[in-house]
């Protein structure tokens, strides 16, 4: 299993900056991609970005130019730089992992999440 902790959310205002950290433990090995996700009230929850063991990233349209994410393996963080801050990236973000168990199954495990509010 892998256990993720989201940090660094908070309130922001438009035009501003945020980073956001996720922390990974457990079996982080087996670890092929890491993912953050966001979900807005009343809408459904949608990939922000991710980022592969090997370090290849993609990111959804609306935050592209905006966003990078980046991993430290070293520390089995993975990072959101946030920048230019828009409204609509008000939401709860949460950290997903994508991993290989032992009999070669595909699973993933989620983070608790944490509320990002951005103010107009």
């Amino acid at each position: 299993q892998v256990q993720l902790a989201e940090s660094g959310g908070g309130l922001a205002q438009a035009g501003g900056s945020m980073r956001l950290d996720c922390l990974l433990a457990g079996s982080t090995n087996r670890i092929n991609t890491v993912g953050w996700h966001r979900q807005a009230p009343a809408k459904q929850r949608e990939l922000v970005a991710r980022i592969t063991s090997g370090g290849s990233a993609d990111y959804a349209d609306s935050v592209k130019g905006r966003f990078t994410i980046s991993r430290d393996s070293a520390k089995n963080t993975v990072s959101l730089q946030m920048d230019s801050l828009k409204p609509e990236d008000t939401g709860v973000y949460y950290c997903n992992a994508e991993w290989r168990d032992w009999v070669g199954l595909n699973r993933d495990d989620w983070g608790r999440g944490t509320q990002v509010t951005v103010s107009s």
